[in-house]
Protein backbone atom coordinates (compact mmCIF):
# COMPACT_ATOMS: atom_id res chain seq x y z
CA UNK A 1 0.00 0.00 0.00
CA UNK A 2 1.30 3.20 -1.14
CA UNK A 3 1.83 6.63 1.22
CA UNK A 4 -1.26 8.15 -0.96
CA UNK A 5 -3.37 5.12 -0.21
CA UNK A 6 -2.58 5.19 3.86
CA UNK A 7 -3.33 8.25 3.75
CA UNK A 8 -7.09 8.09 2.06
CA UNK A 9 -7.63 5.83 4.40
CA UNK A 10 -6.87 7.19 7.76
CA UNK A 11 -8.74 10.17 6.77
CA UNK A 12 -11.67 7.73 5.95
CA UNK A 13 -11.03 6.09 9.73
CA UNK A 14 -10.72 9.81 11.26
CA UNK A 15 -14.25 10.85 9.53
CA UNK A 16 -15.76 7.41 10.90
CA UNK A 17 -15.21 8.65 14.33
CA UNK A 18 -18.38 10.59 15.68
CA UNK A 19 -18.31 12.03 19.00
CA UNK A 20 -22.23 11.66 19.14
CA UNK A 21 -22.21 12.68 22.84
CA UNK A 22 -25.64 14.22 23.95
CA UNK A 23 -25.85 17.42 26.34
CA UNK A 24 -27.49 15.74 28.73
CA UNK A 25 -24.62 13.28 29.30
CA UNK A 26 -21.76 16.11 29.36
CA UNK A 27 -23.80 17.81 32.01
CA UNK A 28 -24.39 14.76 33.83
CA UNK A 29 -20.06 14.14 34.00
CA UNK A 30 -19.25 18.18 34.36
CA UNK A 31 -21.35 18.35 37.73
CA UNK A 32 -20.91 14.54 38.70
CA UNK A 33 -17.28 15.54 40.24
CA UNK A 34 -18.30 18.67 41.89
CA UNK A 35 -21.08 17.14 44.08
CA UNK A 36 -19.12 14.43 45.37
CA UNK A 37 -16.29 16.72 45.69
CA UNK A 38 -18.95 19.11 48.04
CA UNK A 39 -20.77 15.97 49.47
CA UNK A 40 -16.87 14.57 50.84
CA UNK A 41 -16.42 17.73 52.89
CA UNK A 42 -19.51 16.80 54.92
CA UNK A 43 -19.03 13.10 55.60
CA UNK A 44 -16.61 11.50 58.13
CA UNK A 45 -16.46 9.41 61.18
CA UNK A 46 -15.47 12.81 63.12
CA UNK A 47 -18.90 14.88 63.56
CA UNK A 48 -18.78 18.19 62.27
CA UNK A 49 -22.31 20.60 61.84
CA UNK A 50 -22.96 21.62 58.61
CA UNK A 51 -22.96 25.02 59.57
CA UNK A 52 -19.49 25.19 60.60
CA UNK A 53 -18.44 23.43 57.85
CA UNK A 54 -19.64 26.12 55.84
CA UNK A 55 -18.31 28.71 57.93
CA UNK A 56 -14.99 27.17 58.23
CA UNK A 57 -14.89 26.73 54.39
CA UNK A 58 -15.45 30.62 53.69
CA UNK A 59 -13.02 31.60 56.59
CA UNK A 60 -10.21 29.66 55.13
CA UNK A 61 -11.16 29.97 51.22
CA UNK A 62 -13.31 32.98 50.56
CA UNK A 63 -11.01 34.66 53.46
CA UNK A 64 -14.71 35.57 54.85
CA UNK A 65 -13.78 38.00 58.27
CA UNK A 66 -16.23 35.38 60.47
CA UNK A 67 -15.02 34.99 63.98
CA UNK A 68 -14.20 30.94 64.94
CA UNK A 69 -17.10 29.67 66.68
CA UNK A 70 -16.22 26.37 66.67
CA UNK A 71 -13.12 24.00 67.73
CA UNK A 72 -9.91 23.72 66.32
CA UNK A 73 -10.46 20.16 65.89
CA UNK A 74 -13.19 20.92 63.55
CA UNK A 75 -11.38 23.47 61.31
CA UNK A 76 -8.05 20.47 61.52
CA UNK A 77 -10.29 17.53 59.93
CA UNK A 78 -11.98 19.82 57.39
CA UNK A 79 -9.15 21.73 56.04
CA UNK A 80 -6.24 19.47 56.56
CA UNK A 81 -7.87 16.18 56.32
CA UNK A 82 -10.76 15.97 54.55
CA UNK A 83 -10.09 18.70 51.74
CA UNK A 84 -6.72 17.76 50.48
CA UNK A 85 -7.84 14.02 50.77
CA UNK A 86 -10.65 14.89 48.13
CA UNK A 87 -8.66 16.99 45.66
CA UNK A 88 -5.95 14.67 45.58
CA UNK A 89 -8.14 12.13 44.93
CA UNK A 90 -9.91 13.83 41.89
CA UNK A 91 -6.41 14.56 40.85
CA UNK A 92 -5.00 10.74 40.80
CA UNK A 93 -8.52 9.24 39.26
CA UNK A 94 -8.67 11.89 36.13
CA UNK A 95 -4.77 11.39 35.98
CA UNK A 96 -4.75 7.90 35.76
CA UNK A 97 -7.98 7.55 33.77
CA UNK A 98 -6.55 10.35 31.46
CA UNK A 99 -3.19 8.42 31.08
CA UNK A 100 -5.40 4.91 30.49
CA UNK A 101 -6.96 6.27 27.77
CA UNK A 102 -3.64 8.13 26.31
CA UNK A 103 -2.21 4.33 26.30
CA UNK A 104 -4.72 2.11 25.04
CA UNK A 105 -4.66 5.02 22.12
CA UNK A 106 -1.37 5.27 22.08
CA UNK A 107 -0.56 1.24 21.70
CA UNK A 108 -4.20 0.29 20.19
CA UNK A 109 -5.15 -2.23 22.62
CA UNK A 110 -8.11 -1.84 24.83
CA UNK A 111 -6.10 -3.66 27.55
CA UNK A 112 -3.11 -1.48 28.17
CA UNK A 113 -3.08 0.05 31.41
CA UNK A 114 -0.87 3.16 32.52
CA UNK A 115 1.70 0.96 34.46
CA UNK A 116 2.62 -1.48 31.48
CA UNK A 117 5.63 0.22 30.97
CA UNK A 118 6.87 -0.63 34.39
CA UNK A 119 6.31 2.80 36.42
CA UNK A 120 4.65 1.29 39.19
CA UNK A 121 7.08 -1.84 39.90
CA UNK A 122 10.22 0.80 39.76
CA UNK A 123 7.85 2.74 42.12
CA UNK A 124 7.40 0.07 44.29
CA UNK A 125 10.50 -0.89 44.32
CA UNK A 126 11.74 3.28 45.07
CA UNK A 127 9.64 2.88 47.72
CA UNK A 128 10.14 -0.20 49.25
CA UNK A 129 14.16 0.76 49.81
CA UNK A 130 12.97 4.26 51.25
CA UNK A 131 10.57 1.99 53.98
CA UNK A 132 13.53 -0.11 54.57
CA UNK A 133 16.39 2.39 55.08
CA UNK A 134 14.04 3.95 57.79
CA UNK A 135 13.50 7.43 55.12
CA UNK A 136 11.10 9.85 56.31
CA UNK A 137 7.41 9.88 53.95
CA UNK A 138 9.38 12.85 51.44
CA UNK A 139 12.49 10.61 50.95
CA UNK A 140 10.17 7.51 50.44
CA UNK A 141 7.91 9.61 48.29
CA UNK A 142 10.94 11.02 46.07
CA UNK A 143 12.43 7.44 45.78
CA UNK A 144 9.04 6.00 44.55
CA UNK A 145 8.97 8.64 41.91
CA UNK A 146 12.11 8.54 40.73
CA UNK A 147 12.44 4.92 40.52
CA UNK A 148 9.20 4.80 38.45
CA UNK A 149 10.46 7.34 36.27
CA UNK A 150 14.10 5.65 36.02
CA UNK A 151 11.60 2.23 35.01
CA UNK A 152 10.30 3.56 32.03
CA UNK A 153 13.15 5.45 31.01
CA UNK A 154 14.84 2.02 30.64
CA UNK A 155 11.73 0.85 29.09
CA UNK A 156 11.42 3.59 26.35
CA UNK A 157 15.76 3.19 25.37
CA UNK A 158 15.80 -0.09 25.73
CA UNK A 159 12.87 -0.40 22.86
CA UNK A 160 14.63 2.09 20.53
CA UNK A 161 15.66 0.50 16.85
CA UNK A 162 17.67 2.94 14.79
CA UNK A 163 15.75 5.97 16.21
CA UNK A 164 12.24 4.92 16.47
CA UNK A 165 10.03 2.96 19.01
CA UNK A 166 7.82 -0.03 17.85
CA UNK A 167 4.61 -0.49 19.88
CA UNK A 168 5.76 -4.15 20.49
CA UNK A 169 9.05 -3.19 21.45
CA UNK A 170 7.58 -1.14 23.64
CA UNK A 171 5.28 -3.44 25.40
CA UNK A 172 8.18 -6.38 25.49
CA UNK A 173 10.76 -4.21 27.17
CA UNK A 174 8.31 -3.15 29.84
CA UNK A 175 7.28 -6.68 30.68
CA UNK A 176 10.86 -7.20 31.13
CA UNK A 177 11.40 -4.06 33.31
CA UNK A 178 8.57 -4.78 35.19
CA UNK A 179 9.82 -7.98 36.12
CA UNK A 180 13.18 -6.98 37.06
CA UNK A 181 11.90 -4.60 39.41
CA UNK A 182 9.15 -6.97 40.54
CA UNK A 183 11.30 -9.46 41.68
CA UNK A 184 14.03 -6.82 43.38
CA UNK A 185 10.99 -5.96 45.60
CA UNK A 186 10.46 -9.46 46.59
CA UNK A 187 14.51 -9.77 47.35
CA UNK A 188 13.91 -6.42 49.63
CA UNK A 189 10.82 -7.84 51.15
CA UNK A 190 12.71 -10.89 51.75
CA UNK A 191 15.29 -8.93 53.18
CA UNK A 192 12.84 -6.69 55.38
CA UNK A 193 12.38 -6.89 59.33
CA UNK A 194 8.98 -9.28 59.28
CA UNK A 195 8.01 -6.75 62.73
CA UNK A 196 7.81 -3.21 61.28
CA UNK A 197 9.64 -2.72 58.02
CA UNK A 198 7.32 -6.08 55.95
CA UNK A 199 4.10 -4.59 57.48
CA UNK A 200 4.54 -0.89 56.41
CA UNK A 201 5.79 -1.65 52.50
CA UNK A 202 2.70 -4.23 52.54
CA UNK A 203 0.30 -2.00 53.34
CA UNK A 204 2.03 1.12 51.35
CA UNK A 205 1.57 -1.17 48.78
CA UNK A 206 -2.20 -1.57 48.73
CA UNK A 207 -2.64 2.17 48.37
CA UNK A 208 -4.37 4.24 50.53
CA UNK A 209 -5.12 8.24 50.71
CA UNK A 210 -5.25 8.11 54.32
CA UNK A 211 -1.86 10.17 54.48
CA UNK A 212 -2.43 12.71 52.40
CA UNK A 213 -1.85 16.19 53.77
CA UNK A 214 -2.15 19.90 53.05
CA UNK A 215 1.58 19.99 51.45
CA UNK A 216 1.12 16.45 49.82
CA UNK A 217 -1.85 17.87 48.36
CA UNK A 218 -0.13 20.83 46.74
CA UNK A 219 3.69 18.98 46.17
CA UNK A 220 1.79 16.00 44.00
CA UNK A 221 -0.57 18.58 42.02
CA UNK A 222 1.61 20.49 40.45
CA UNK A 223 3.24 17.52 38.17
CA UNK A 224 0.04 16.14 37.49
CA UNK A 225 -1.92 19.07 36.64
CA UNK A 226 0.72 19.96 34.53
CA UNK A 227 1.25 16.24 32.91
CA UNK A 228 -2.76 16.62 32.19
CA UNK A 229 -2.02 19.82 30.42
CA UNK A 230 0.20 17.67 27.76
CA UNK A 231 -2.36 14.73 27.62
CA UNK A 232 -5.32 17.01 26.65
CA UNK A 233 -3.47 19.27 24.06
CA UNK A 234 -2.29 15.93 22.22
CA UNK A 235 -5.15 14.32 22.37
CA UNK A 236 -6.58 14.93 18.71
CA UNK A 237 -3.46 13.61 17.89
CA UNK A 238 -4.04 10.46 19.45
CA UNK A 239 -6.86 9.51 17.08
CA UNK A 240 -4.61 9.31 13.89
CA UNK A 241 -1.71 7.34 16.06
CA UNK A 242 -4.14 5.17 17.03
CA UNK A 243 -4.50 3.65 13.55
CA UNK A 244 -1.14 2.61 12.99
CA UNK A 245 2.51 3.68 13.00
CA UNK A 246 2.53 3.94 9.03
CA UNK A 247 -0.92 5.90 8.52
CA UNK A 248 0.15 8.12 11.09
CA UNK A 249 3.32 9.40 9.05
CA UNK A 250 1.18 9.04 6.00
CA UNK A 251 -0.84 11.93 7.62
CA UNK A 252 2.43 13.83 8.67
CA UNK A 253 2.09 13.35 12.26
CA UNK A 254 5.95 13.10 14.48
CA UNK A 255 4.91 9.94 15.68
CA UNK A 256 8.05 9.79 18.05
CA UNK A 257 6.76 13.20 19.11
CA UNK A 258 3.43 12.34 20.51
CA UNK A 259 4.66 9.22 21.84
CA UNK A 260 7.24 10.83 24.33
CA UNK A 261 5.22 13.10 25.01
CA UNK A 262 2.27 10.55 25.96
CA UNK A 263 4.89 8.68 27.74
CA UNK A 264 6.97 11.61 29.38
CA UNK A 265 3.31 13.00 30.71
CA UNK A 266 1.61 9.49 31.86
CA UNK A 267 4.67 8.93 33.63
CA UNK A 268 5.04 11.86 35.78
CA UNK A 269 1.27 11.25 36.36
CA UNK A 270 1.28 7.71 37.79
CA UNK A 271 4.80 7.77 38.91
CA UNK A 272 3.53 11.12 41.35
CA UNK A 273 0.10 8.66 41.94
CA UNK A 274 2.30 5.78 42.80
CA UNK A 275 4.77 8.01 45.20
CA UNK A 276 2.25 9.64 47.44
CA UNK A 277 -1.15 7.04 46.84
CA UNK A 278 0.64 3.45 46.45
CA UNK A 279 -0.67 1.20 43.89
CA UNK A 280 -4.18 2.23 42.87
CA UNK A 281 -5.35 -0.44 40.15
CA UNK A 282 -7.81 -1.05 37.58
CA UNK A 283 -8.86 3.05 37.33
CA UNK A 284 -6.66 3.43 34.49
CA UNK A 285 -8.35 0.39 32.81
CA UNK A 286 -12.01 0.23 33.64
CA UNK A 287 -12.68 4.11 33.17
CA UNK A 288 -11.30 4.78 29.50
CA UNK A 289 -13.91 1.64 28.35
CA UNK A 290 -16.49 3.53 30.39
CA UNK A 291 -15.95 6.89 29.00
CA UNK A 292 -16.33 4.99 25.24
CA UNK A 293 -19.68 3.43 25.75
CA UNK A 294 -20.51 7.29 26.71
CA UNK A 295 -18.92 9.37 24.35
CA UNK A 296 -17.34 6.88 21.57
CA UNK A 297 -13.83 6.52 20.37
CA UNK A 298 -13.07 10.24 19.50
CA UNK A 299 -9.87 11.14 21.63
CA UNK A 300 -10.95 14.83 21.46
CA UNK A 301 -13.72 14.19 23.99
CA UNK A 302 -12.72 10.89 25.40
CA UNK A 303 -10.01 12.32 26.91
CA UNK A 304 -11.97 15.44 28.80
CA UNK A 305 -14.66 12.42 29.76
CA UNK A 306 -11.87 10.00 31.15
CA UNK A 307 -10.73 13.45 33.54
CA UNK A 308 -14.12 13.90 34.57
CA UNK A 309 -15.35 10.47 35.17
CA UNK A 310 -12.18 9.11 36.71
CA UNK A 311 -11.96 11.90 39.14
CA UNK A 312 -15.53 11.33 39.92
CA UNK A 313 -14.66 7.05 40.28
CA UNK A 314 -11.83 7.62 42.71
CA UNK A 315 -13.57 9.91 45.01
CA UNK A 316 -16.31 7.87 45.07
CA UNK A 317 -14.21 4.86 45.58
CA UNK A 318 -11.98 6.50 48.42
CA UNK A 319 -15.46 7.48 50.41
CA UNK A 320 -16.27 3.82 50.27
CA UNK A 321 -12.84 3.12 51.58
CA UNK A 322 -13.41 5.64 54.47
CA UNK A 323 -17.13 4.81 55.52
CA UNK A 324 -17.46 1.88 55.17
CA UNK A 325 -16.05 -0.02 57.35
CA UNK A 326 -14.78 0.95 60.80
CA UNK A 327 -11.05 0.64 59.91
CA UNK A 328 -10.30 2.13 56.86
CA UNK A 329 -10.55 -0.17 53.85
CA UNK A 330 -6.80 0.46 51.74
CA UNK A 331 -7.85 1.86 48.49
CA UNK A 332 -6.02 -0.80 46.15
CA UNK A 333 -8.25 -3.47 46.97
CA UNK A 334 -11.49 -1.74 46.34
CA UNK A 335 -10.53 -0.29 42.64
CA UNK A 336 -9.70 -3.92 42.30
CA UNK A 337 -13.03 -5.22 43.90
CA UNK A 338 -14.87 -3.20 41.82
CA UNK A 339 -12.44 -2.95 38.80
CA UNK A 340 -12.14 -6.35 37.45
CA UNK A 341 -15.86 -7.78 37.53
CA UNK A 342 -16.69 -4.14 35.81
CA UNK A 343 -13.95 -4.40 33.37
CA UNK A 344 -14.48 -7.77 32.21
CA UNK A 345 -18.12 -6.53 31.71
CA UNK A 346 -17.22 -4.29 29.83
CA UNK A 347 -15.18 -5.78 28.02
CA UNK A 348 -17.85 -8.66 27.28
CA UNK A 349 -19.99 -5.66 25.83
CA UNK A 350 -17.93 -4.18 23.83
CA UNK A 351 -16.17 -7.46 22.65
CA UNK A 352 -13.01 -5.91 23.16
CA UNK A 353 -13.52 -3.04 20.53
CA UNK A 354 -13.26 0.44 20.58
CA UNK A 355 -17.20 1.35 20.18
Amino acid sequence: MTDADRREKAKTEIEKIEPGTSGIKWLFMLLLPPVLFVATLFLGRYHVPHDQILDILKKNLLHLPIDPWWADSAEAVIMKVRLPRAIMAMLVGAGLSMSGASFQGMFHNPLVSPFILGVSAGASFGAAVGLVLGFPAIGVQALAFIFGIMAVAITYFMSRIYKITPILMLVLSGMVVSAFFQAMLSLIKFMADGDNKLPAITFWLMGSLGSIGPDDMAIAGIPIIISMIGLHLVRWKLNVLSMGDREARALGVNNELIKMIIIICSTVITSTAVAFCGIIGWVGQVIPHFCRMLVGPDHKSLIPAAMLVGAAYLLLIDNFCRLFTSVEIPLGILTAVVGAPVFAYLLRKTKGGWN
